[in-house]
């Protein structure tokens, strides 16, 4: 696949493999009933697992996140950070259905082709399985925190209420207890871009020339103007023209650069499959509703909004914290960008961090 640039930005098992371990944890059992044979976790670990195994800390990465936390959430994981590599065993895994190393669309099944089409769907359960059998698979009995941002933040609700035995504490960043209407209806026309792309092909891309980056592209800029603020854009781009012989607006720049980064290192397939799972997102279904299952909920929560976040809006994490009687007060971090604030305001995440890791070791839940 010499023209791969073009078709995937996915990782491939002919490329390095950086700093990237690799878990096979078997088969898993899919919600659907489907069995997703022989799956393959991508990781990256910083610091040492203590001989007593108790020091392992889970951050679980957004949507278009990877197993290498210090590239996508700058000054958080690292000697003396937040998640601080010299006390903690730190452990990223790409998700199922990811595309960098982890069993996804990109992968090559059973019979030696790519799954493409034939990838089954996945929901933030079956995600939070795999990683229960990767954690089994590293040896580690129970962690100190589970922390996510977006849907890592819908994982790590999930291990409180799946597994929290398993986790002393969660931090759930600028994410839910379901995916809304309006999450909903955006990420439907995102999808509806992707699959429109005259290339695409039904989701059998790899072996042509050309995939579906176009419409990728075209899911990405719309994306990226609900991870941002409506100020941010007006004050920074405004009706400024391109000073070149394009003519065209400032903004339009800027998101094309955000759609050709993303298909430099991300799959148009992984991208359905991943926002399909966020789309199916409910802690309460076939459970008693989302009041009844977060009220059961055990551990410590840590839920933090964005004041700015216009994808996943401050009520829905002031929802979640009041309704787990687990749940501190919400922590609210102050942002000019929206969404994105949690990989901006790294400063304010990583106190709330260090927080977060303090409950996970008092193994008490504070009543509020």
């Amino acid at each position: 696949m010499d023209n791969k640039s073009k078709v995937t930005g996915a990782w491939l098992e002919t490329e390095p493999a950086g700093d990237r371990l690799f878990a096979d944890i078997g088969d898993i059992e899919l919600e659907t009933g489907d069995i997703l044979p022989k799956v393959r976790i991508a990781y990256q670990t910083w610091g040492k697992l203590n001989a007593s195994k108790d020091n392992a800390i889970l951050v679980n990465h957004a949507l278009t996140g990877w197993s290498d936390v210090p590239g996508w959430w700058p000054s958080i994981v690292g000697p003396g950070l937040p998640l601080d590599s010299d006390k903690y065993f730190i452990v990223c895994p790409n998700v199922i259905g990811g595309c960098q190393g982890s069993t996804g669309p990109s992968s090559i099944a059973p019979d030696g082709k790519r799954w493409g089409s034939r990838f089954p769907s996945l929901t933030i359960r079956d995600m939070v399985e795999a990683e229960l059998a990767f954690t089994n698979y590293l040896g580690i009995e129970k962690y100190v925190l589970s922390v996510g941002p977006s849907l890592g933040g819908m994982r790590s609700l999930e291990w409180a209420v799946q597994h929290p035995d398993r986790v002393g504490a969660i931090c759930t960043i600028g994410s839910s207890a379901v995916a809304t209407g309006d999450q909903i209806g955006s990420a439907s026309i995102q999808l509806r871009a992707i699959r429109n792309d005259p290339y695409f092909n039904d989701g059998d891309y790899y072996e042509q020339e050309i995939g579906p980056t176009e419409g990728m592209g075209i899911a990405r800029r719309i994306a990226h103007l609900t991870y941002r603020t409506e100020l941010e854009m007006d004050l920074r781009f405004g009706r400024q023209m391109q000073e070149d012989e394009t003519g065209r607006f400032a903004v339009e720049s800027y998101l094309d650069h955000q759609a050709d980064k993303l298909a430099k290192r991300f799959d148009a397939n992984t991208y359905i499959s991943l926002t399909e799972a966020m789309n199916s997102h409910d802690i309460g279904r076939d459970r008693g509703g989302v009041s009844q299952t977060l009220g059961q909920i055990t551990i410590p929560l840590v839920v933090v909004s964005i004041d700015t976040d216009r994808l996943f809006p401050p009520r829905l994490q002031e929802e979640i914290v009041e309704l787990a009687p687990t749940a501190e007060p919400v922590y609210r971090i102050s942002s000019p960008f929206g969404h994105d604030g949690f990989l901006i305001e790294v400063e304010s995440v990583g106190e709330i961090l260090r927080h977060a890791i303090s409950r996970g070791l008092s193994g008490a839940p504070s009543l509020n």
